[in-house]
């Protein structure tokens, strides 16, 4: 899940680089140039605020371990990396004692900060999670619980986000799946009236008969069977927002009343003798396009200009592939923090099949597909035997074999260092003959773009195959494969892991 971190330090060459750190691992920085305006940024960020904070100790004016002690003094904690070129043990103590989560020392290798950040990140869930826990009327759904990366959904965010300071109706279109209500929970859980009721009512669902009475309310008497006082769901949700689900499916005479009810500010509950005043936040939702039913006739034009005063579409998920895999990662885990399942990742190959897929049900599909696999999984790892139904979908899918590597009788230095004998490559001395002309036939094109599903293939997928491939070439001498493929020994044995390649064998 991506991150809001603020990064303070009042190095502009160090902002860069701890800028573009953060955001290769997924998360959205906030740079700020001093400890004076990292405080202000704090506590201008709309809710829930910063996730985590990277910060120099050393600064001209305001130094670390005052910006430290200012964050101490807030209610809400914020984990604190940080981070200074003087890696004295007294230092250290006192950045700790100062309330510091962890320590690193400039220039901070980016496994080292990644490892940090992503403790730090934990800690804080879990922290909010025994927050919550504790005190339930707490709860909120923000922007940060949604999962996206994707360009299309990130516009989405930045429009919901503006729209979440201002108590203007929200109208929100988009194909049936893609998520229309967790948004309307962030633009509420986001809002002044996060304490708030958040009531849903699904238009689609409303008796006819009783349509009036489930939104308006009744008193007692007011028709046959009624025989108690109803509180309808506009009263009900007073004072926080109220979700139309399936506006476009409204009965036309209650269009009428829900008109009237949002220029008034009142309603009138069936067989009440006076109006109530509702005070109320409007976001509405259809998978229709509500312009062409008002152009039908089945929709009132002046309501829609009401509900619409700021509108959202909501991109389908084939427009925002981008996001594919990191929703699979997040059911995944979900189903572990659940105690629901044992499967901990998914192979390559599955994860390019679902994101080739056109997932006509959206986000809702793609989650019951995985809850599907991960209760049928007979690994830990999910695979393509594991979403045969979509598989099946994809023409002339094949997983792809294994290009046979050739046998070498050793596998001698092919590369030396720039200026080691005035060369590189296969003019090292002691080359053999049969691995320069094995590197030469596979130096160019060897790692295929293209997947055979016509799309490029992942980062990963290509990342396990160069690993793949260098081990059999250094005969699995793992120094040197690590070394030659500019990596650490610790880092290529996590990867590995990553992608269950049994190096001894």
């Amino acid at each position: 899940m991506s991150a809001r971190v603020l990064i303070v330090d009042d190095d502009p060459v160090q902002r860069r680089l701890l800028n573009a750190a953060v955001t290769r691992m997924g998360h959205a920085p906030t740079l700020a140039a001093s400890g004076a305006e990292a405080l202000a940024a704090i506590s201008k960020a709309p809710e829930p605020g910063f996730d985590a904070i990277i910060l120099d100790l050393i600064m001209d004016g305001m130094d670390g371990l005052t910006v430290l002690a200012r964050l101490g003094e807030r209610d809400k904690p914020i984990p604190v990396i940080v981070q200074t070129a003087q890696g004295g043990i007294d230092v250290v103590v006192n950045a700790m004692r100062a309330g510091a989560f962890d320590f690193v020392v400039k220039p901070a290798s980016p496994d080292r900060l990644r490892l940090a950040l992503e403790s730090a990140l934990k800690v804080d869930a879990l922290r909010n999670r025994a927050r919550r826990a504790s005190s339930p009327a707490a709860v909120t759904f923000t922007f940060r619980d949604i999962v996206c990366a994707s360009p299309a959904m990130e516009k989405v965010m930045r429009i919901a986000e503006k729209a979440s300071r201002s108590s203007i109706p929200v109208l929100i279109e988009g194909e049936s799946g893609t998520g229309k209500e967790l948004i309307a929970r962030a633009i509420q859980g986001a809002s002044d009236r996060r304490r708030q009721p958040f009531v849903t009512v699904n238009c689609g669902a409303l008796p006819a008969n009783l349509a009036e009475s489930i939104l308006f309310g009744h008193e007692k008497g007011a028709f046959t069977g009624a025989s108690d006082k109803h509180v309808g769901k506009f009263e009900e949700a007073s004072g926080g927002t109220l979700f139309l689900d399936e506006i476009g499916e409204l009965p036309a005479d209650i269009q009428v009343k829900l008109l009237r009810a949002l220029q008034e500010g009142e309603i009138d509950p069936v067989g009440a003798r006076r109006p109530v005043k509702v005070d109320l936040r409007i976001v509405s939702a259809t998978n229709r396009t509500l312009l062409d039913e008002v152009k039908a006739g089945r929709f009132r034009e002046d309501l829609y200009y009401r509900l619409s005063v700021l509108p959202i579409t909501l991109p389908p998920l084939r427009a925002r592939r981008a996001d594919i895999p990191l929703l699979i990662r997040h059911f995944i885990e979900r189903r572990q923090a659940d105690q629901q399942s044992q499967v901990s990742g998914i192979s390559p190959e599955a994860e390019a099949i679902l994101t080739g897929h056109d997932w006509p049900g959206n986000i809702r599909e793609l989650e019951n597909a995985i809850f599907r696999a991960t209760v049928l999984a007979e690994t830990p790892m999910l695979g393509l035997q594991d979403f045969p139904q979509i598989a099946a979908q994809m023409p002339g899918f094949q997983l792809p074999e294994p290009e046979p590597l050739p046998v070498l009788a050793s596998a001698p230095e092919i590369f030396s260092e720039p200026g080691q004998n005035g060369a590189a490559g296969a003019n090292a001395a002691g080359a053999d003959a049969g691995a320069v002309a094995f590197a030469d036939a596979h130096l160019g094109g060897f790692l295929r773009l293209i997947g055979a599903d016509g799309h490029v293939r992942t980062i990963a997928a290509m990342e396990e195959e160069m690993i793949r491939f260098a081990i059999d070439f250094y005969k699995g001498r793992m120094t040197q494969v690590a070394r030659r493929l500019g990596i650490g020994r610790s880092t290529l044995y996590r990867k590995l892991k990553d992608y269950g390649i049994d190096a001894e064998a």
